[in-house]
Order: C-alpha cells, then sequence, then structure tokens
C-alpha cells in the first residue's frame, strides 16, 4: 500500500467538481460538490443516528437499498433539517443531478451539511447543477472545498493497493470541524474506489470500519443531524470480485482503514477554535469494549481539552475521565503519559502521582499533536480516539454560528 495523489479522483472512473452556486453568501467559498463514476458502483453507507435526520439520509437511504449507486451530490451551508418540504428538495437535487448526468435519480446519494432548521431555496442548486456537471474532472479538491462549513482546510486522501494482483485505488473526503460526536459515523464523508467489491461486502467492511474509526473521534460532544459516510466502488480495477472474507477481503478492509483513520485525524486536528490535535491511546485493556469505552472518555473530557490547550499536565483529569467511563477497570494498576514529538513525560503509576519535570512537560504539550497513553494493566486489548483542545475560539465560532 502506498499514499498516490488524485483523492477521490484517483480511482478508475471517478471524476469531481464543485462550484459556488449561491447558497451561502460568500462568493469565495465552494457550496455544491458532485462526485460521478462513469459505471454504476456498488454503494455502502452509514448515518446517523441521531433522531432529527437530514432530509438527504433519508432520500439516500431509498436510493442506495439495492446495494448500487453512480453519483453524490452535497450542498454546503444549508443542512435540509427540519425544512417541511425537504424531502422535495433532496429528490430535486437527485432529479437534476440525474438529467445532468443522464442516470436515474435512484442513483444518486445526496447530501447536505451547514445551519440546521434554515428554509432552502433549490434555485440555486438547480442554477449551479449544469456548470457542475460541465466541469467534472480531476477536480477532488474542488468537491472537498465544497462540502466544507466552519473547516479551516479541504481534507482528502488516496492510496493504491493490490488485489489478485491488480492495482486498485481507493480516495476519500471529509467535512467536519464541529458537531462531532458521532455514533456510527461522522460529518459527512465520500469515499470512491476502482476496486471490484460485492455491495454486502462494501457493507460489511464500512460497518466494521467505522467502530475503529469515525466512531472514535469527538470534537464537542454533539452528535449532528446529516452524518453520512458514502463508500462507492466501480469495480474498474477489474480485479475478481471479492464476495466473501479472506485474504483479498482483509486487504480491502486495511485500505479502506488507512483512508479513513487519515480523515479522523483531520477532522480532529480541524475542531472548531482547536490548536492541537489530540490522541488518547488506550492499551492493556481486558477486552477492546473497556479500551474503547476509556480512549472516548478521555478524549472527550472538556476539563482536559482545556489542559490540553493550556499544555497543563493535569493528568488528574485523565484518571477522573476514566472513573467516570463506566468501564470496569482496576485503578491502581493505571500509568499515564504524555507524548508529542519533544518527548514523553510519565505522570502517573499505578493510580498515583509521580515526580515530573513540569517544564519538560510544558515542552512536550505546548506541541501540535498530542497522545495521552493510557496504561490500564489489566489484558492485551487496545483502542485509540482523537478529538482536538477546546479553546475560547471554540465558544467564538459558535457563539455567531448562524447569524
Amino acid at each position: 500500500m502506498k499514499y498516490i495523489e488524485g483523492g477521490i479522483c484517483a480511482a478508475k472512473g471517478f471524476t469531481a467538481n464543485g462550484v459556488h452556486c449561491g447558497i451561502r453568501k460568500n462568493k469565495s467559498k465552494r457550496d455544491l460538490a458532485l462526485i460521478f463514476s462513469e459505471k454504476k458502483a456498488a454503494a455502502a453507507c452509514v448515518y446517523t443516528k441521531n433522531l432529527v435526520k437530514g432530509a438527504p439520509l433519508t432520500v439516500t437511504k431509498a436510493n442506495v437499498a439495492d446495494g448500487y449507486a453512480q453519483a453524490v451530490i452535497c450542498n454546503s451551508g444549508n443542512a435540509n433539517t427540519c425544512n417541511a418540504n425537504g424531502i422535495e428538495i433532496a429528490e430535486g437535487m437527485c432529479a437534476l443531478t440525474a438529467e445532468a448526468l443522464s442516470i436515474s435519480p435512484a442513483d444518486v446519494v445526496v447530501a447536505s451539511t451547514g445551519v440546521i432548521g434554515q428554509t432552502l431555496d433549490i434555485t440555486p442548486i438547480k442554477e449551479g447543477i449544469p456548470s457542475l456537471a460541465a466541469g467534472l474532472g480531476a477536480n477532488g479538491t474542488y468537491a472537498a472545498e465544497g462540502i466544507m462549513t466552519t473547516d479551516t482546510v479541504e481534507k482528502q486522501i488516496s492510496v493504491s493497493f493490490e488485489i489478485g494482483g491488480k492495482e486498485c485505488r481507493i480516495g476519500g473526503i471529509a467535512k467536519g470541524s464541529g458537531m462531532i460526536h458521532p455514533n456510527m459515523a461522522t460529518m459527512l464523508v465520500f469515499v470512491t474506489t476502482d476496486c471490484a467489491i460485492s455491495p454486502t461486502m462494501l457493507q460489511k467492511a464500512l460497518s466494521a470500519d467505522v467502530e475503529t474509526s469515525f466512531n472514535m473521534v469527538s470534537v464537542d460532544g454533539d452528535t449532528s443531524t446529516n452524518d453520512m459516510v458514502c463508500v462507492l466502488a466501480n469495480g474498474m480495477a477489474e480485479n475478481e470480485m471479492i464476495t466473501a472474507e479472506g485474504a483479498e477481503f482483509d486487504e480491502f478492509c486495511k485500505a479502506l482503514n488507512e483512508v479513513t483513520v487519515y480523515l479522523c485525524k483531520k477532522i480532529a486536528g480541524d475542531g472548531e477554535g482547536a490548536t492541537k490535535l489530540l490522541e488518547c491511546a488506550v492499551t492493556g485493556a481486558s477486552d477492546w469494549e473497556t479500551a474503547k469505552t476509556v480512549a472516548k472518555s478521555v478524549i472527550c473530557s472538556s476539563l482536559l481539552k482545556a489542559a490540553m490547550f493550556g499544555a497543563d499536565a493535569n493528568w488528574g483529569r485523565v484518571l477522573c475521565a476514566i472513573g467516570y467511563s463506566g468501564a470496569d477497570v482496576d485503578v491502581t494498576k493505571i500509568d499515564v503519559s504524555f507524548t508529542s514529538c519533544e518527548g514523553t513525560v510519565n505522570v502517573c503509576e499505578n493510580g498515583a502521582g509521580i515526580d515530573f519535570s513540569e517544564e519538560e512537560a510544558k515542552k512536550i504539550l505546548t506541541q501540535k499533536e498530542i497522545t495521552i497513553n493510557v496504561a490500564l494493566n489489566s489484558g492485551d486489548a487496545s483502542a485509540t480516539a482523537w478529538g482536538c483542545d477546546l479553546t475560547y475560539d471554540y465558544v467564538k465560532i459558535n457563539g455567531d454560528y448562524r447569524t
């Protein structure tokens, strides 16, 4: 496996584009994105478990029920959630996209992100789709920009891998900066691959993957209404179709996870107002569920996130978060340390504080990427979660997000 250029356009047969159509007031920001496969692709999706769901999720679920899709249309600036005519708008976006691409509306995945509960006029989308479709090409970056809201950087990646002697490629884009605490997926993530894999196995791979990738990310503890992860696999790499578990399925899952974990880190590191990417690596757990629970509890702690912003090695907040996580752990066995490019500082052993250099700890915690190491010393299971620090700017951004 190796990293390659191209993002969502790296895989054979995929093109993309992004334009400003007028949903967002700022004309310099793209607000409409399109991904297209020249051949119908196997499709797999996971969605938010928030009871309040954006209309596009309902429409997409119906469209991919047969396991296939050929295009993705997504707008930013308005989440198309809690609108009386939301379904009509989402279905209209599919119809307009299908007309421009000469495909069936039922083969379109539709997504939406932005302000919740704001009336959405389909007019700018209708006017923007023709130029959006006409500009399809190796424009994955434009598509990545078109799905951004408060994101400060576009998020994309692509890798190549081998299945049965055939080179396969997989790439992805994501948006996500705030309102991130998923319960199955996160924000909006679109992945494309030319690997030949059946819809059933593609869904199996994605559903398993999100448990160790997107389900392990938290920026602020809020689960969005429009979260969706979608993978399209058009088979144009011409490998023998993956229809069952085995070595080739495992290789595909490994490549998928390389893409998703990379995007997890990009999302967490770009959290609203964030200055640092935080990673909590839990080892020595009695089982994976325990490791997962501990890692997520630590990464979600507002007090710990604030301490990391201030480069304060307040390890007691780590123990505190573990203690209320609900995980069955022996607190007298827990070791904690902090790591960055400046080194590692041990701060807790066997559930108790130890002497350490505050000056050295400060130097480690002032870096952009910090790992919180938690050793439970009670087994062999491990888990990793990602998040960010909590800063003054998070409140500023969300205090006037709508207005």
